[in-house]
């Protein structure tokens, strides 16, 4: 388990914040599929961008891996990432203060 701690502030917004970064999971396999390294490079500086604002590292350096990884086309890496993220955000606990 992953406990992070976030500013209650943005109790309202997480939740939504990490059901999109599920979303972009599901994006990133299916850009893979056709390998789309554009769309999976856009979706990695997207994570890389606002991780960190919600005070979710992780994600941020996930995001920086992705975008990364697209930039070289290196399916593989990609994976491997992507299988990361959602592992991360299985293991995510998030506390408030």
């Amino acid at each position: 388990r992953v406990r992070v701690r976030v500013d209650s502030s943005l109790a309202e917004l997480v939740p939504g914040f990490l059901e999109n970064r599920r979303r972009d999971v599901e994006a990133i396999a299916a850009a893979l599929a056709h390998a789309d390294y554009e769309n999976v490079r856009i979706l990695g500086h997207n994570m890389k961008g606002s991780g960190a604002g919600y005070g979710l590292n992780r994600i941020t350096e996930i995001g920086a891996s992705l975008e990364q990884a697209a930039g070289r086309r290196e399916p593989e890496e990609i994976r491997a990432r992507a299988a990361e993220l959602a592992r991360y955000l299985d293991n995510l606990h998030v506390e408030y203060e």
